[in-house]
């Protein structure tokens, strides 16, 4: 398996694992499936896995954690705090109190049945706390040797370099992909200059780049995307005319369209790791031999003009969770 550094310190596979959708957002899951999915990555090589305490709510730890129980040395293990929800799933808001994330930090702890969580996260930044507040009490759980690394997720660069001098931070996690080009505005440069390394969340376009979305109507009512303005009305029929660009593209490198789109963050630098989500044990296979894909300067050109920056139609989040990637 290739590996990749994270900032100071933090080496992980390539390709990392999202485990979100096995309990969450993209339709009904499978458990064992999922399990058998989570087993095989680690077989492969695959050991950075990521989930959050809101993914289910709390069940996706759960799901994580029992996988790995008696493979933990194998395991380079990323969680999340910051988006509250209740037993019921009700979400409650961006949270980034620090008597919060002290406890968050332990019911993850409890959830996933370790020891210590070697990537942990700030899921989103909490407009009503100062986020030297929010790191401060980060750090503490460093201290305590219950965490080993600290991240930050969607957060923008002034507040980047301000959790910063609190704290090294290790890696940021952001959404990117062919589709979604934000980083590239400030955040990438941001990270090289302070190294930090970049986790790319959706790096298939929330399943888009797949090319296995052909309808707007085939997601049922519990899946994110049906909600999502990328997959709605006129911005579907136009992403969708991206997508078979890019699909022209992989049927003449012989490959998947998913595997192209992988290749292309993986080319993006070492210091960034793409962690696709899957369920099922043959996308993720097939995820993983992109690892083996080289882009010419020529593809990599290619891909530019087939999908360019700013070309997708709609934003990535509805209105209402907008501000919250705007922090």
């Amino acid at each position: 398996m290739k590996l990749r550094n994270l900032g100071q310190g933090l080496t992980v596979s390539s390709l990392g694992l999202g485990c979100m959708g096995m309990s969450e957002f993209y339709g009904p899951g499978d458990e064992k499936e999922s399990t058998a999915t989570l087993h095989r990555a680690l077989d492969l090589g695959i050991s950075f896995l990521d989930t959050a305490d809101m993914y289910g709510p709390f069940t996706n730890e759960r799901l994580v954690g029992a996988a790995i129980a008696g493979r933990r040395d194998e395991v380079v293990l990323a969680t999340k705090f910051g988006v509250e929800r209740g037993p019921d799933g009700a979400r409650l808001g961006i949270n980034g109190r620090p008597e919060y994330v002290r406890r968050s930090c332990d019911a993850s702890l409890e959830r996933l049945g370790v020891d210590h969580i070697d990537l942990y996260y700030q899921h989103r930044v909490d407009p009503a706390v100062p986020v030297e507040e929010t790191w401060g009490a980060m750090a503490e759980l460093v201290t305590a040797g219950k965490v080993r690394h600290l991240g930050i997720s969607e957060a923008a660069p002034g507040v980047v370099r301000r959790a910063h001098a609190v704290h090294p931070i290790t890696a940021g996690q952001y959404e990117y992909s062919l589709f979604t080009r934000d980083p590239e505005d400030e955040i990438i440069d941001t990270f090289r200059e302070l190294g930090i390394g970049l986790v790319a969340y959706s790096p298939l376009g929330r399943g888009f780049l797949t090319g296995a979305i052909t309808s707007a109507d085939q997601f049922d009512a519990t899946d994110f995307r049906a909600g999502n303005p990328r997959f709605q009305g006129a911005n579907f029929d136009a992403n969708r005319k991206l997508v078979a660009r890019v699909e022209e593209l992989a049927d003449a490198k012989k490959v998947t369209p998913a595997q192209l789109a992988l290749a292309w963050v993986l080319a993006q630098g070492e210091d960034v790791v793409p962690i696709p989500g899957t369920k099922r044990r043959t996308y993720l296979e097939q995820n993983v031999a992109a690892m083996d894909i080289a882009l010419t300067p020529e593809e990599l050109i290619a891909l530019e003009e087939a999908a360019p920056r700013h070309a997708v139609a709609g934003e990535r989040y509805s209105p209402a969770a907008l501000p919250q990637i705007k922090s």
